[in-house]
């Protein structure tokens, strides 16, 4: 089961007890005190790790609680101090304070660790009490108590393509040609119920992480479908691919202007991302139609269309791509970076798809690097 957020209740451990004790061996009839300091209480710590994907091994409520620090004993003997208490969780995790709702850590890659809450210090053993004036304390320090606060946990998948587009488009089956995803694909609605990671391979040293998550429908960003509930996971990408279907019943403008619409209705930084868009299912539409739709398609953007491209698309069918950001890097984020027909049953242009969201793709990790 995917479980995307859940609510808990951690606890940080007791410190120990210092001890009150005096030393007694033969021949020493008064020794002095030697009561040992207690141990520290257990830290609450989280910690990324790749090979976790999900929340399922949380249940809400539930009360995760580390160990108390041992009391201090004789002969000046400190206590144990208690292991921290280390709790996985997915790259994407933010951790939130359900009080106050303010975000304590954002966990994004492997091995990133936060210590959300220290644990008690130990108390002080009677040894530290003498003096001149009191050669014999009968006290010492409790251990301090721990922390304990309720929290929510909230997953956002960590990529670099998201895939945007209505339910039954051919998300799944594009993730799972050009990706080592294996997601479930149907001929119905809303086959995609829980985002789905894969990467893509390019060339043998290259690569980049795209996700899948469940249709978007109209109203998405109200609470309508389960787009909205899912958005969130392809809020951390700088690109979007907008998929849009040649064979639906829905015209190709509307299909892109609800789309666009529900994303910015959900996110304002995810509308500002650099985004392209592919024409799914090519290979269902006859071939006069089809150049037409495309053709028409790129006009009512405001673009225009070409048949040379450095990726290699299908030269017999009319599509757009910004050449420029070849050369220089750069390219105008307010426009897709390429409209292009394709099918992933037949695999068509799905190789110069593949490339061209990778430029994309490196277009972005550079730019973020130089700022």
């Amino acid at each position: 089961m995917f479980k995307d957020s859940v609510k808990i209740k951690v606890s940080s451990g007791k410190g120990g007890a210092g001890c009150v004790a005096f030393r007694r061996e033969k021949f020493v009839l008064n020794g002095g005190p030697n009561g040992g300091d207690g141990g520290k209480g257990g830290d609450i710590v989280f910690r990324c790790d790749n090979n976790t994907h999900a929340f399922s091994h949380f249940h809400n409520n539930m009360h995760i609680k580390a160990e108390n620090g041992r009391p201090g004993m004789g002969s000046n003997m400190t206590g144990k101090s208690a292991p921290a208490k280390v709790i996985v969780v997915p790259p994407g995790t933010q951790i939130f304070d359900e009080e106050s709702g303010e975000i304590v850590a954002d966990l994004v890659n492997d091995g990133d660790e936060v210590v959300l809450l220290k644990g008690g210090r130990g108390g002080l053993g009677n040894t530290h009490f003498k003096s001149a004036t009191n050669q014999r304390p009968t006290y010492a320090q409790p251990g301090e108590p721990g922390e304990t606060k309720s929290l929510r946990l909230e997953l956002k998948l960590i990529a670099d393509v998201g895939l945007v587009g209505f339910p039954n488009v051919g998300k799944s089956t594009l993730i799972s040609v050009v990706s080592n995803a294996k997601p479930e694909i149907a001929n119905y609605e809303f086959t995609t119920l829980t985002p789905k990671l894969g990467q893509v391979n390019i060339g043998d040293f290259e690569s980049f992480i795209m996700a899948d998550i469940p249709g978007i429908i109209g109203g998405a960003s109200e609470g309508k479908g389960l787009g909205i509930e899912f958005l969130k996971h392809i809020e951390r990408t700088k690109t979007l691919l907008f998929m849009v279907d040649l064979a639906s019943y829905r015209e190709l403008d509307e299909q892109i202007d609800t789309l666009k619409k529900e994303v910015a209705n959900f996110s304002e930084v995810l509308a500002d991302s650099a985004y392209a868009i592919a024409l799914t299912r090519c290979d269902i539409v006859p071939h006069e139609e089809l150049s037409q739709k495309v053709e028409g398609f790129i006009r009512s953007q405001g673009l225009e269309s070409s048949r040379t491209s450095k990726y290699d698309f299908d030269a017999s069918l009319p599509y757009f791509i910004q050449e420029s950001a070849d050369e220089t890097l750069g390219f105008d984020k307010s426009l897709p970076y390429f409209i292009a027909p394709i099918s992933s049953a037949t695999n068509k242009n799905i190789e110069a798809l593949k490339y061209a969201l990778f430029n994309l793709v490196d277009t972005q990790r550079k730019a973020a690097l130089s700022e």
